[in-house]
């Protein structure tokens, strides 16, 4: 059953334009596409000759998440979103991380647009919707290859259960793996420009298509 996403009054007295793509799809996961590094080999080389570190938080998408977290109580240099991490390791003449076909999907996404973009297992996901909210202090968040993570003061995602994914990092409990055959795609659209958050959509819909033989795809845009 498809997901609905809401968003809290919290976060939208703070950021009354912030805007959310949602995705929802049936996947099929693998280890690694080949064809896929190629293309993003190919962007990364020309995302390293295109911006130098300085650019990277001027970015128009990356710099409204940052500013989202200043208002919402966060720290952005301490707790960087996940668009701007990855971007960082690019123009430090890092490779991207090679996770799985879905997740690197996702990291493509992510350093083209400047989007924060969350992914989950939607079978891993508890009820039928989700709410944006702020995270609050003392909240248990296990982050994906971090361990225990500080969202007091994060923009937060949180199912019938608790809270699954932030702008930094996602939870470990809706991970995807390469068993996940039903995708859940946030796009986080700070900078509230709802074209380039369908945009964003359109981008990602065609990747899994491609490479994840994606189907029953619906999306959806959430505003404030």
């Amino acid at each position: 059953m498809n997901l609905s996403v809401q968003i809290s009054s919290s976060i939208a007295s703070l950021l009354p334009h912030v805007v959310i793509g949602l995705l929802q799809c049936k996947v099929s996961n693998t280890s690694y596409n080949d064809e896929l590094w190629t293309d993003i080999e190919d962007y990364s080389k020309q995302f390293k000759q295109t911006y130098q570190l300085a650019d990277i938080n001027q970015r128009e998408t990356i710099a409204a998440t940052r500013e989202a977290y200043r208002k919402t109580g966060k720290e952005p240099n301490r707790y960087r979103p996940s668009a701007e991490a990855l971007c960082r390791r690019l123009v430090k003449g890092e490779s991207l991380y090679r996770i799985s076909t879905i997740v690197d999907c996702i990291n493509l996404i992510s350093v083209k647009t400047g989007y924060s973009i969350g992914g989950f297992d939607r079978d891993s996901i508890i009820g039928n919707s989700l709410e944006l909210g702020i995270g609050q202090a003392g909240e248990e968040f296990c982050a994906i290859g971090r361990g225990l993570l500080n969202i007091e003061g994060l923009p937060v995602y949180r199912d019938e259960k608790g809270p699954i994914g932030t702008p930094t990092s996602d939870h470990e409990r809706t991970k995807i793996s390469l068993n996940t055959h039903h995708l859940v795609l946030i796009v986080n659209g700070f900078d509230g420009s709802i074209t380039s958050v369908q945009q964003t959509l359109d981008f990602s819909r065609e990747l899994l298509l491609k490479y994840t033989n994606a189907s029953n795809i619906s999306e959806k845009i959430v505003p404030a």
